[in-house]
């Protein structure tokens, strides 16, 4: 914790705090401090119980995704309020863990928008890799009644899936295009020189067109 005190910088947590991120540490010197710790999961778990969010994102790198219990899962995604802790528990942890799928359809349909955007968020991992079984006609109806009213991070994940679905699948693309064109989410959202729009029609003819070239 001293170690990770050190690392703060005023400028880094002023940038993260304007993303929701309370801490200030470079997340470049935050994963050097990883590759030296290596895996260690107990200490990933005390990292975990400081509620610091530094902390917490060291621990979501030396961890032992797949030791993970089911309950302790859904627990810590509860209590990841942090946007990038709960970006890295789903990314690098939950999406490796053996629970991943059940965790999936329980948190797709939680009332509370946090677990529910972390259920989005491993459907749009799916919806790319492992397509199977999904029922992407009802994910976009979904979407479409639902992502325009959805509170910020809900709808940045759901966002994300429709825009996936439009990229991965072609015949779901027109459809997919459309629902972003009428419901017009982040259709103003600002975007760096040099990065895509995240708003899906955009996204996905852009990632089209470079797939195709």
């Amino acid at each position: 914790m001293a170690e990770l005190a050190a690392l703060e910088d005023p400028k880094a947590r002023a940038v993260n705090e304007r993303h929701g991120d309370d801490h200030g540490v470079n997340l470049g010197r935050l994963r050097a401090l990883a590759k030296r710790l290596k895996t260690q999961q107990e200490l990933a778990c005390r990292l975990w119980a400081t509620d610091d969010t530094a902390a917490r994102l060291l621990a979501l790198l030396i961890c032992r995704p797949k030791a993970f219990e089911h309950d302790e899962l859904d627990g810590m995604v509860r209590e990841a309020r942090s946007p990038k802790v709960h970006d890295w528990l789903v990314n690098y942890v939950v999406k490796k863990n053996p629970h991943a799928e059940e965790l999936r359809l329980a948190w797709s349909a939680d009332p509370d928008p946090v677990a529910a955007s972390a259920g989005w968020a491993l459907t749009t991992e799916r919806v790319a890799k492992k397509p199977e079984g999904l029922d992407l006609p009802g994910l976009l109806d979904v979407i479409e009644a639902e992502m325009k009213g959805a509170p910020d991070r809900l709808q940045w994940a759901m966002n994300h899936c429709l825009a996936q679905i439009g990229i991965e699948h072609a015949e779901h693309r027109a459809r997919a295009i459309a629902i972003g064109q009428h419901l017009e989410v982040l259709k103003d959202y600002p975007t760096s020189p040099g990065c895509t729009s995240p708003f899906a029609p955009v996204w996905i003819t852009e990632m089209v067109r470079r797939r195709e070239k």
